[in-house]
């Protein structure tokens, strides 16, 4: 097994945690603060599909699937569903609301496809060449790659998790 063999490995489990949220995301589900904290379910789910997104398309210097697909009319989130969600205030994220979960968690996987279909082209790339000098130590390829899917597979989880809530107040 290479690194590209554990790279795949490791993005394909955002999907089985993606999948596993079908059926479970109503709009009061979606709609949940647990704690009263600003990132709803429908924030995490967002965030996760804007973050692989919006990176990939760094990457490999095509469209964003956001752009794409009909994503932005589907989930009637206009403007700030472009953004990503990185240092949102409270009240930008709060205004990340949506009411059709299939279309969410649709979008969430189109990305992971995206993803996929990424590293399944990876063997053209070295994963140690340097894709951004802005951080000190400037970010590989590999690293960024990993650190797309920990931050999904984080936010994922966090969803599931409030979803296991029995009270989401």
């Amino acid at each position: 097994m290479d690194a590209i063999d554990l790279l795949r490995d490791l993005a394909s489990r955002p999907r089985h945690v993606a999948d596993s949220l079908r059926g479970r995301l109503g709009p009061l589900e979606l709609a949940a603060h647990p704690g009263g904290h600003p990132n709803s379910v429908a924030w995490l789910l967002w965030h996760t599909g804007r973050e692989i997104d919006v990176q990939l398309a760094a990457l490999t210097g095509q469209e964003e699937v956001w752009a794409r697909g009909d994503f932005g009319e589907r989930l009637g989130l206009g403007a700030e569903g472009a953004a990503v969600g990185y240092g949102h205030s409270p009240e930008q994220a709060r205004a990340i609301e949506v009411q059709d979960g299939e279309a969410l968690l649709d979008y969430v996987l189109a990305s992971l496809d995206a993803l996929e279909y990424y590293l399944d082209e990876l063997a053209a790339f070295d994963l140690g060449d340097i894709v951004d000098e802005a951080w000190d130590p400037a970010v590989s390829r590999g690293a960024r790659l990993v650190s797309i899917v920990d931050d999904a597979i984080q936010h994922l989880a966090q969803a599931s998790y409030v979803l296991g809530m029995p009270q989401r107040g």
